[in-house]
């Protein structure tokens, strides 16, 4: 059956494209003790063990100190490889005999289609910087291992007095929504810890709002208000784009507490008449000229609509798209100076007492190796990632991402960047302060074999119902048979061939 599954999961890795697209905690410091220098050898599972095989493995030991090399395997574009480089280093002045070989891979797909092409040949990287739809795809294949042991190893290190695992006041630094997301995979078990995460946040022309007296709408009522006085004052706008029509039908789910899918039983829930009513809201919003998607607008993005006026696009006071991609949403300056300012609020709501917002974004996972002292090694290097807080700070400044601790929100470095926020020159830092802000509403999708299908499906499902909708109609049966289209396509294709 494994064998079976590592074949499936080539075919659907190679198949795959995924989509691309805070805090409450405490202060961790890394122990800057370094490991003895001297080289020991290794335990190893008995020779000839194939690292995919159920093995009765459990990893409450502690590294011993030994030579390892380990392979990190990570998309962070070459441009960063200086601040990565300097966190390796930081790493070794504490763990000298563990040498991290990372390998960078220009973009995600290159990634994934990189370890679909190892994956028979037993040369897996030790760690990999990856989705969670991904992460369910390997653990499908028991491929990676649950991280609970490694988490909870209270065996302290030899020659220093740093535990294993994590401590209580370190798991606490962990922004809730942000560390539970790898747990989601259907079984309980952890088998992924989170990197910096994006979400959705409402970016819109603060100098227009201001002149017509508006302010960024919190809840889609109020919304519905703004777009109608912005139609009157604009006639020929669509004052409102999304940019992602998936994570507008994900997000709808969220906030109208609408089934979408399950990581066990029925993974595919989102054919309901809460769903349905949802969309044929929006779809009348799309008919009268309020609102539209990248997808709809035949590909661009909303920032392009958003950001200038447009004789094709027309002309946009409202964009809903990704936290990282603030710098987009900016207008060109026009003889030194922006001709609007930018500001950024959180996605409108359905129920402001239960806010609900979209969480992205990589994590990181540990594949199984016939060498425990390299899994040791492996998580150690996790460990220090997610809690050095140079390397943290540095990552969110870089890619507007929101920090997965606290003790980086309140760093010195990550403070002063936040300080910054405004709506021109340092508009990534505004988004990032308001996604800081929003730390409650997180929310993550299940993670299944096919929960990557289903993302794309909805979203094709909204943009088909939109476009197809007719004001006056009965557009009931259309709206039936659209759902019932895709929902077929996510049962008969899971894997998204």
């Amino acid at each position: 059956m494994k064998k079976v599954l590592s074949v499936v999961l080539v075919i659907i890795i190679l198949t795959l494209t995924f989509a691309m697209t805070a805090c409450n905690f405490v202060q961790i410091t890394a122990s800057t003790q370094a490991m003895p220098t001297e080289s020991t050898t290794s335990k190893r599972l008995p020779d000839g063990q194939n690292p995919n095989e159920d093995v009765d493995v459990t990893y409450n030991e502690a590294y011993d100190g030994s030579s390892v090399e380990i392979t990190f395997w990570h998309s962070i574009a070459d441009s960063s490889g200086r601040f990565l480089a300097s966190t390796i280093a930081r790493f070794n002045e504490i763990y000298p005999n563990i040498h991290v070989n990372d390998v960078v891979y220009g973009d995600y797909e290159s990634l994934y289609n990189k370890i679909s092409i190892t994956f028979n040949a037993d040369k897996q990287p030790n760690l990999e910087f990856c989705f969670p739809d991904y992460i369910a795809l390997l653990s499908e294949a028991e491929s990676v291992i649950a991280l609970d042991d490694l988490i909870n190893n209270t065996s302290v290190i030899g020659g220093s007095s740093e535990m294993m695992g994590f401590s209580q006041a370190q798991l606490d630094d962990f922004v809730e929504e942000f560390y539970n997301e790898g747990r989601g995979y259907g079984d309980g078990k952890m088998y992924s810890l989170p990197l910096p995460k994006s979400t959705d946040l409402l970016y819109y022309n603060k100098t227009v709002f201001d002149a017509l007296g508006l302010e960024a709408p919190t809840t889609w009522e109020e919304m519905e208000e703004v777009i109608q006085v912005l139609k009157a004052e604009y006639p020929d706008s669509i004052p409102l784009g999304y940019d992602s029509s998936e994570n507008f039908f994900i997000t709808l789910s969220a906030q109208y507490n609408a089934p979408y899918t399950s990581a066990t039983g029925e993974h595919y829930l989102f054919v309901n008449d809460t769903s349905k009513a949802f969309v044929e809201k929006f779809a009348e919003w799309y008919y009268m000229g309020w609102m539209t998607t990248s997808e709809l607008m035949g590909g661009y993005y909303t920032s392009d609509a958003f950001k200038k006026d447009n004789d094709e696009l027309g002309k946009m006071f409202m964009s809903i798209a990704s936290s990282t991609g603030a710098r987009y949403q900016r207008p060109d300056k026009v003889s030194g100076e922006y001709p609007f300012e930018v500001g950024i609020a959180s996605v409108p709501q359905v129920n402001p007492d239960a806010p609900k917002a979209i969480s992205q974004g990589p994590s990181i996972c540990i594949f199984k190796n016939n060498n425990p002292q390299e899994v040791y090694a492996s998580w150690l290097f996790i460990k220090f990632l997610l809690t050095d807080i140079e390397f943290q700070a540095e990552y969110c400044i870089r890619y507007g991402y929101s920090p997965i601790t606290q003790s980086v929100c309140n760093s010195t470095l990550y403070s002063e960047y936040l300080d910054k926020a405004d709506g021109g020159d340092f508009i990534t830092s505004l988004a990032a302060k308001v996604a800081v802000e929003q730390r409650d509403y997180y929310f993550t999708p299940p993670a299944f074999v096919g929960s990557n299908n289903a993302r794309t499906q909805v979203g094709d499902l909204l943009d088909s119902v939109l476009s197809r909708y007719k004001l006056g109609e009965d557009n009931s049966a259309m709206i039936d048979e659209q759902f019932k289209k895709y929902y077929d396509i996510c049962k008969n294709g899971s894997y998204g061939y």
